[in-house]
């Protein structure tokens, strides 16, 4: 049975999203302090955790950071502010989604088991083996989960890889919000379109910062993404 770790410092909260889980019935466990969820994911059997920002030891970014230098761990996000500079923060660091206070536990509970599916049935065409793919200045490694730009290693989070690899199928094609999100999370997440914006921006920069001038992605007003390769 899936295993959902609860990270937050405010008992109110904390326990009304324990019980929430398990009304659903999945196992979940608590703990007050960033140090203490560390120790515990170390320990391994947890599939997802739910991580609050605000926390007394450490910031949730800073757990975050520390985490991913040993796990891939999705990691859900709880923040009390809806600051843009948190969310590309957080998306950054390899956090995989966020929920900003006050929130729905019925909402948490939706986007926990967003996760569990996205992590358990692979994309379509992961791990074939399959190796690199020349895309113009792009070389795609679809069974790795590794994108490089003329010649330089992206590091990605999942949903940064997963948005640049269905524009680098369809070069020049427009693919919209929807059609991007189909390809990353599923519909209850209910992650919406600033989700997707979000994770563009944070790639943009990805590839700004490997030399990509100008800037291969477009903007289509209205319509979605398109990207030239």
């Amino acid at each position: 049975m899936p295993r959902i770790l609860v990270v937050d410092d405010e008992p109110a909260i904390a326990e009304a999203l324990l019980y929430a889980l398990r009304s659903e019935g999945l196992e979940a466990e608590h703990c007050l302090l960033g140090g203490q969820a560390l120790e515990r994911v170390s320990a391994g059997g947890i599939d997802v955790l739910v991580l609050d920002v605000g926390l007394p030891d450490m910031n949730g970014f800073d757990v975050c950071r520390q985490l991913r230098g040993f796990s891939d761990l999705p990691v859900i996000f709880l923040t009390a502010r809806n600051d843009e500079i948190d969310r590309v923060l957080g998306l950054e660091l390899g956090g995989d989604d966020y929920v900003t206070k006050p929130f729905s536990p019925r909402e948490l509970v939706a986007r926990v088991r967003a996760r569990l599916r996205r992590s358990a049935v692979p994309a379509a065409g992961e791990g074939s083996g399959d190796g690199w793919v020349e895309r113009g200045e792009f070389a795609v490694d679809r069974g790795g989960h590794r994108i490089r730009y003329r010649g330089q290693a992206l590091d990605l989070t999942r949903y940064e890889f997963v948005l640049l690899e269905a524009l680098l199928q369809r070069p020049g094609a427009i693919l919209s919000r929807a059609q991007l999100m189909d390809r990353g999370w599923d519909s209850d997440a209910d992650s919406g379109d600033r989700t997707v914006d979000t994770h563009v921006k944070t790639l943009r920069a990805k590839l700004r910062a490997a030399g990509a001038e100008p800037d291969p992605i477009r903007t289509h007003r209205g319509l979605g993404y398109a990207i030239e390769a």
